[in-house]
């Protein structure tokens, strides 16, 4: 969870790590360090709080090297203070190690290595690494560091700097992601790609087990062992500019006005609307077993679990087979059943989530064919999949997902219409027929967005509330899902979705005047449900906020506020109908003067278990 980054080149590296680990306080952001050669001499300076706290930190002070390593922090062990803030050090304070992931066996580690008189001064599992390293080093810091990890168990990305070997960087990767940046005369390592792209788009994706050194010369890769791995580097097709705000307060609500364009993006040449086809590269490895699969099981965590929860209605009317969603945490902890006529389908933004990582693996393990939705090229997930499905919205910077739940919502449609075309269960004709409103949905999302300033009143109304209840039907109760989940997260307001039929069975105790109740009200075969639900609501003096079609009289006559989405078929509604509902946390976090971006206690990508 926590953001790694290591620079080795000719610019002043101060500035290179603080723009680096600015770029992924997403990941993390309860502490913050650097470390780096000055003249010869390991400078090491760090601060609780963000980056601008390590900012302040440093300010005024004559800094200059051209080797470093930076670190900002999700405190897994140990509270957020400045003596347990990364990079971490050993005795002799010449080597410091920073580390994202969980060294699951450093309690006996650290009793071992303090009973050979090595001096702890951090509640961090981390610190055991640098000890560890300290005590195999004797000249030769790659393979100290070689064979350090072989005692470790657990999940770690590290980057090692030590003042004995001033040329070079080593770093390390198990079930945690790290990248090498290919600059010209400049090299990088780092947690993910936005800490690269103002140098390089030119990466490496270290694999489980392997060690890369970082010189002024170039890089290394190799094995545990020790065998040299040659691979070719990726190129990113993201531009430096995508990771700027562009002129908007927050990432959060610059995500949530390029959702056109990533849903665009996710499209872009995977259609024929002449030929009644999709295609979807990469999709080769599971094609066999398309026409005799039996069952599909999608596989997720947070916002991507609630995508998975729509692909499901996707999946079983466009593809007629029968669909179970879990959530990864859970996934392998149950007696499985699954075979080699079963597909699992892994979602996730970042494609280093660890829970869906290992379920994934497990899949593979029982004989499954695995393909993924993710956004990042190269990931951990991309690799080990069978097939990849990638959507195209750009880096995801907020960490409250928005453009990313979207894309992946418009990748499993598309999913699902190949699969249906694959099995023989959709036509051409019929594709001809689902395709239209597919390809006029960007256009339909900025339409969607243009209520911002009318969700942005409503948060002046409802911004001091302290519970929300949000209910949906059919394909839009994940929605609701999503926008509870939302507001949760960055304005800290107790807010629980439901399906609406279980209102009754329940929920409805709550409801009063001081319970807002957003309504999802398209006007789809459940439009008479939901009305009903609504008037249960209105019959017990509570409030409601309803999002609906455009031109839906009867709807607005019945509540208290009406957002309007343009009309569109039912399977593409969850598309517009989250857009409000964004907008909707946004402004009232903002109202209440919460971090958007950065909300207490989370991180972007969630990479240790």
């Amino acid at each position: 969870m926590c953001g790694i980054i290591g620079y080795v080149g000719p610019k002043n590296v101060v500035p290179v790590l603080l723009d680096g680990l600015k770029r992924l306080e997403y990941r993390g952001y309860d502490s913050a360090g650097v470390a780096f050669l000055q003249q010869g001499a390991l400078q090491i300076y760090r601060s609780v709080g963000k980056i601008k706290d390590l900012e302040n930190t440093l300010w005024g002070k004559d800094l200059a090297g051209d080797i470093g390593v930076g670190h900002t922090r999700w405190a897994t062990h140990g509270r957020p203070s400045e003596a347990n803030a990364h990079p971490h050090v050993d005795c002799t304070g010449e080597l410091v190690v920073v580390h994202n992931g969980i060294i699951e066996n450093y309690v006996p580690l650290k009793e071992k290595l303090i009973a050979e008189g090595h001096r702890f001064t951090s509640e961090t599992d981390t610190e055991v690494i640098a000890h560890l390293i300290e005590q195999y080093l004797e000249g030769d810091l790659e393979a100290a560091v070689r064979r350090a990890l072989r005692e470790v168990a657990g999940a770690y990305a590290i980057a090692v700097l030590w003042r004995g070997d001033p040329d070079r960087l080593v770093g390390a990767r198990c079930s945690s992601p790290l990248v090498v940046g290919i600059g010209e005369g400049e090299f990088l390592v780092a947690s993910d790609i936005p800490a690269l792209l103002s140098h390089t788009r030119n990466v490496l994706f270290l694999e489980d087990q392997e060690i890369a050194v970082i010189s002024r010369e170039g890089v290394t890769v190799t094995t545990m062992e020790g065998d040299p791995i040659q691979r070719p580097a990726t190129q990113i097709s993201w531009s430096p500019v995508l990771v700027e705000k562009g002129g908007y307060k927050h990432f959060m609500l610059k995500e949530i006005h390029e959702q056109p364009r990533a849903i665009r993006e996710t499209l872009l040449g995977r259609y024929s609307l002449e030929a009644g086809e999709i295609y979807l590269d990469g999709m080769e490895a599971v094609a066999e077993i398309l026409p005799v699969l039996q069952r599909v099981v999608l596989v997720a965590c947070g916002t991507s679990w609630h995508a998975a929860l729509v692909g499901k209605f996707l999946l079983e009317e466009l593809c007629r087979v029968p669909v179970e969603v879990d959530y990864s945490s859970e996934f392998r902890y149950r007696e499985l059943i699954l075979g080699s006529d079963t597909l699992v389908l892994t979602i996730s933004q970042s494609g280093e989530t660890l829970d869906t990582l290992v379920a994934l693996r497990e899949a593979k393990r029982r004989g499954c064919r695995v393909v993924s939705i993710v956004n990042v090229v190269g990931s951990s997930i991309a690799r080990e999949s069978d097939g990849v499905c990638y959507t195209h919205a750009g880096p995801e910077i907020g960490v409250a997902s928005t453009k990313a739940f979207t894309a992946q919502l418009t990748a499993l449609y598309l999913l699902a219409l190949y699969l249906g075309r694959r099995r023989g269960v959709l036509d051409a004709s019929r594709v001809q027929e689902l395709l239209p409103p597919l390809l006029r949905l960007p256009q339909l999302a900025e339409e969607t967005i243009r209520c911002d300033q009318v969700v942005e009143r409503l948060s002046h109304l409802y911004s001091q509330h302290t519970d929300f209840l949000f209910l949906g039907r059919g394909i839009n109760y994940p929605v609701a899902l999503e926008g509870a989940l939302k507001l949760k997260e960055v304005s800290y307001i107790h807010a629980e979705g439901y399906p609406a039929g279980e209102m009754k069975h329940g929920p409805i105790a709550l409801i009063d005047a001081r319970m807002p109740v957003v309504i999802l009200a398209p006007q789809d075969r459940t439009h008479p449900k939901i009305l009903a639900n609504i008037q249960e609501v209105k019959a017990r003096g509570g409030v409601v906020i309803a999002v609906g079609t455009a031109g839906d009289p009867e709807l607005r006559a019945l509540v208290d506020h009406c957002i309007t989405i343009p009309a569109t078929t039912p399977h593409l509604t969850p598309i517009l109908m989250v857009m409000p509902l964004q907008l909707l946390a946004y402004h009232i976090a903002v109202r209440k003067g919460c971090d958007v971006d950065q909300p207490r206690n989370l991180a972007k990508s969630v990479t240790v278990e």
